[in-house]
């Protein structure tokens, strides 16, 4: 080890990083910390209009920044994501897989619909994304993908049993993606944030927000910032030797697995 291969270890020049969800909250976060670590960044979300303020936003940090519509649910809308985004940059190295559908129904009220509202986004989507991107990302040097999760899946969660089973789902996927995509040198990992001061947190009430941040040893939510550390880890060269795994950072709130 080196002063410059230190220096090195986090930095993302010259990469290009696809990061859904990427407007707001933790997806918001990791856009802007991976986009001041050298990457350039494919903004995706919902809305038209948040991409264009998010990609203004970038711009102003000086980061290079593109920003495509896309509902994770709509295999089309991924096929157009992957295909903009290597038009644009010529590849892709990274992708986050931050979008995410916090729909919630008590067990015993459950539908169709909202069981594939909620599954089509926080499951198919991510695993067709890396689907879909897979030639870039073999043909890349660096290549990592991160799924987004949460210690939703490790804890009891009976009126968030649709989310907690699609983060449990995704883990399962990022272990499978990591030895299935290892010999392709394709790192893919997961993040397990706990309570995090996001929109999706703060639609709760008063009370279920006050008690989510007062549930782990640190007796606190995060702030979204606070995730960019452990994403930039597992992206970045200082996880090279990192693949199927999950870090948790939840302030000490599930138990150790």
């Amino acid at each position: 080890m080196d002063r410059d291969k230190l220096d090195s270890l986090h930095d993302l020049t010259g990469r290009v990083a696809i990061v859904t969800g990427g407007t707001r909250g933790i997806g918001r976060a990791i856009a802007e910390g991976f986009g001041l670590a050298g990457a350039t960044i494919a903004v995706a979300s919902r809305k038209a209009d948040a991409c264009d303020a998010m990609v203004a936003h970038l711009e102003s940090m000086a980061i290079d920044a593109i920003g495509v519509p896309t509902h994770m649910a709509d295999l089309g809308d991924i096929d157009n994501l992957v295909a903009r985004t290597v038009e644009t940059y010529g590849g892709i190295d990274i992708i986050v897989n931050g979008a995410a559908n916090a729909l919630a129904l008590p067990l015993g009220h459950l539908t169709e619909e909202a069981w594939a509202k909620s599954l089509d986004t926080n499951v198919r989507g991510p695993a067709f994304l890396v689907e879909k991107a897979l030639p870039h990302l073999e043909a890349s040097d660096h290549a990592a993908v991160l799924n987004i999760i949460s210690v939703a899946a490790f804890v009891f969660n009976p009126h968030g049993a649709m989310y907690a089973a699609g983060k449990s789902a995704l883990l399962s996927m990022t272990r499978s993606m990591g030895a299935a995509f290892a010999e392709k040198g394709i790192r893919v990992n997961a993040l397990a944030p706990g309570t995090v001061m996001t929109d999706m947190v703060m639609n709760n009430t008063p009370e279920r927000v006050e008690a989510m941040q007062r549930a782990n040893y640190m007796n606190r939510g995060a702030d979204p910032d606070e995730m960019v550390g452990p994403a930039l880890l597992l992206c970045s060269d200082a996880g090279s030797f990192i693949t199927g795994q999950v870090i948790t950072a939840d302030g000490g709130l599930a138990p150790p697995r």
